[in-house]
């Protein structure tokens, strides 16, 4: 199965107030490079980074990381144009995309996995959704031959609205943890999430040497 990861991380993250929350630290590491790292992790076949806000930052902060980035210029418009942007930087065959956000740091590449095999093993449908208790979350994976068709016309909607208007070609799969429900929009969610994985101890320390990201928060750059 070839699965094409299409990470978003184009967004002011307006709701976190001042801060950009691609660059607030996750146990050592920066909210996106954490997110990046857990994809890399997963049965994916190709990795594609959208960036927009503080797109410079953003690129410091993946330093080092065999990863795609593509600018979306129009990051302002709505989530659905930088989903384009992903999806027009795909070259080459792949059975199936997945979006994912940046902001659930719960999430496990072994999730990731659950989930593109569930995407692997559906019954119909060109778009898998994760659910929760009822409660559907992300990544979406939507199959490849649909994907340009599903979208077209559709750069002002986010993805919820986007399933809205298809559900015909909705399949969900039933998780085994709530980590797909779970974001980070707010400074109370943050610490929420931050608290969680403390309790959880889910990153293993990592030896190496101090990073170009790293160096540059010592900087000043990404701090808040």
């Amino acid at each position: 199965m070839r699965i094409v990861a299409i990470v978003l991380a184009a967004g002011e993250s307006r709701r976190m107030g001042d801060r950009n929350k691609l660059l607030l630290p996750m146990q050592g590491k920066p909210l996106l490079r954490r997110t990046v790292e857990t994809v890399q992790g997963a049965d994916v076949s190709r990795l594609i980074v959208v960036l927009g806000h503080e797109a410079d930052k953003a690129r410091e902060v993946l330093s080092g990381l065999a990863v795609e980035t593509v600018y979306n210029p129009d990051y302002q418009v709505g989530q659905m144009t930088s989903v384009h942007a992903g999806l027009s930087a795909i070259t080459g065959a792949c059975d199936g995309v997945m979006i994912c956000l940046t902001d659930q740091p719960l999430l496990t590449p072994q999730d990731l996995n659950e989930l593109i095999d569930g995407f692997a093993n559906r019954t119909r449908g060109s778009i898998l959704v994760p659910t929760w208790q009822g409660q559907r979350g992300n990544p979406i994976l939507l199959a490849s031959e649909h994907c340009e068709t599903i979208v077209k016309g559709e750069t002002n909607l986010g993805c919820r609205r986007l399933l809205e208007k298809h559900p015909e070609q909705i399949s969900t799969l039933a998780m085994s943890n709530d980590h797909v429900v779970v974001d980070m929009d707010t400074p109370e969610a943050y610490e929420q999430v931050c608290s969680r994985l403390h309790r959880a101890d889910t990153v293993p320390a990592n030896p190496e040497s101090t990073p170009a990201w790293e160096k540059g928060n010592r900087n000043g750059s990404g701090n808040t």
